[in-house]
């Protein structure tokens, strides 16, 4: 393959010397695809620096354009703004896009590479360019998400990160509850007088730092108390702070099974408590394998649609990632198709229909593959790859979407804003187990989300730590 060269026209020694002093004065942030298609309004996230887009990047883009997915549209949005940007100047010699020197061009010097850096890969082509740019003495930085391009490039010096937008620490991630050790006096008034008072909390809302300094903690709308005596510790409580007041309540969790099932621990408790609350239209459920976070979902689903008839259908949707491939390579209809991947679902499905599931007041004589498959052509449950979610308004409706810490936040953004009146939506994961070769515990879409709604009124999160799936399960999780 040839080499491709800067046009002559641009070239670096027709630049005059402001523009040189100005190039070694800013930083040069090389844009690898994958930050691109990750997100495509990252052309812009660099404020007065200089975005460099290497012209492999434009071909990569131009090959994914045609996909019928957010990382086709977020290819063609991308092909979009510069093509607006183009009217404005020329790509080449990089066009300002703010009132603060803000510049993005393209770049086509390939040819300063080392010989050893073989041009056959995308990869090397993009690491070239930012090779080249530092060679200039430019200060140079190479953004991307993939590993192994982060890896090669700083073995060759080149100053490289991942994208840092639209991420948030994973090891202080919003848990949605705080553990509280507090005065039996108080325990005693918030079941007594049905509530507690938040500011009768405050002296113990503080972060104790290990050179003794205080910091007061907030306490967010939706989030949940545990609180324990000081002295006793049998004596516990549980309370949610109710949303825009300044009083938390107590909360017992559900007196009767949930379409057969009970919560087993303080975090199901607390789980239940938000999936039956219909004032709360938006819930998060994080957890490792076994903690119940899927189960619980659709119960709650399964009782506040069937049985309370609260919702007209419930809809459940899983991302189609595990096997790298779209839903088109599997043989049959959509139907068909769909079996293979949301065979987890049907699972809980399964479980919650038969007799040892739901109790004796949901069983019946057909067997419970028979009753989902009756609902399903019914219309009431709807079992559906996210694929078919974009366009689509979904109104008066629970909706359940299982392993979502496989959406980039875009994806998540994307379902959420879906959502119409009076409909309920679930977004359940687990940070640990990511398919997505370009997220990780701190970008995916799920713990994003988490973040940065906490605290809204109609919103609640609460990550579950305990497997509860079985022995077996729980120690697996635990130690292996």
């Amino acid at each position: 393959m040839s080499t491709t060269t800067r046009p002559p026209d641009v070239g670096e020694s027709q630049l005059t010397t402001t523009d040189q002093d100005r190039d070694k004065a800013v930083k040069h942030f090389v844009l690898d695809t994958n930050v691109l298609l990750h997100n495509s309004a990252a052309l812009y996230m660099f404020d007065d620096n200089e975005v460099v887009i290497p012209f492999t990047v434009l071909e990569e883009l131009d090959k994914f354009k045609n996909q019928n997915d957010d990382i086709g549209r977020s290819a063609r949005e991308v092909i979009r703004q510069l093509d607006r940007l183009r009217a404005k100047g020329h790509l080449a010699q990089g066009v300002k896009w703010n009132g603060h020197g803000g510049r993005i061009r393209v770049e086509f010097t390939v040819e300063d590479r080392p010989k050893w850096l073989k041009e056959d890969a995308p990869d090397n082509r993009i690491i070239g360019v930012a090779w080249a740019l530092k060679e200039q003495g430019l200060r140079t930085v190479l953004i991307t998400k993939d590993i192994n391009v982060r890896l090669k490039s700083d073995a060759l010096g080149i100053q490289t990160e991942d994208f840092e937008a639209q991420k948030v620490d994973s090891d202080r991630l919003y848990a949605g509850y705080l553990s509280l050790a507090v005065p039996s006096a108080i325990i005693d008034t918030l079941y007594e007088e049905k509530q507690l008072e938040v500011h009768e909390l405050a002296p113990h809302l503080v972060d104790r730092s290990e050179d003794g300094t205080e910091t007061p903690i907030e306490l967010h709308a939706n989030q949940f108390l545990v609180l324990k005596d000081a002295v006793d510790e049998s004596h516990t409580g549980i309370a949610r702070r109710l949303t825009d007041t300044d009083h938390a309540i107590p909360i017992h969790g559900p007196r009767k099974p949930v379409f057969g099932i009970m919560a087993r621990n303080v975090q199901q408790t607390m789980a239940l408590d938000l999936l039956l609350d219909d004032e709360v239209k938006l819930v998060t459920l994080l957890g490792s394998a076994g903690t119940g976070k899927t189960l619980l979902a659709i119960a709650a689903g399964m009782a506040k649609t069937f049985s309370e008839q609260r919702y007209d259908k419930m809809l459940v949707a899983r991302p189609i990632m595990p096997m790298g491939k779209d839903i088109g390579y599997l043989p049959g209809d959509k139907d068909e198709k769909l079996s293979a991947w949301m065979q987890p679902i049907f699972d809980n499905l399964s479980y919650l229909m038969s007799t040892r599931g739901a109790g004796t007041q949901h069983a019946e004589s057909k067997p419970a593959e028979q009753r989902i498959k009756s609902m399903m052509e019914s219309g009431q449950l709807v079992l559906e790859p996210l694929t078919y979610i974009r366009g689509r308004s979904i109104p008066h409706q629970f909706m359940v979407v299982d392993e979502a810490q496989n959406l980039t936040p875009h994806e998540v953004k994307t379902i959420v804003s879906r959502v119409g009146e009076g409909t309920k939506i679930v977004l359940t994961g687990d940070i640990a187990q990511i398919d997505n070769p370009y997220l990780d515990a701190s970008s995916n879409g799920l713990s994003y989300m988490v973040e940065r709604l906490k605290g809204q009124p109609m919103v609640g999160h609460v990550t579950l730590a305990k497997s509860e799936r079985s022995e077996l399960a729980s120690i697996a999780a635990e130690k292996l």
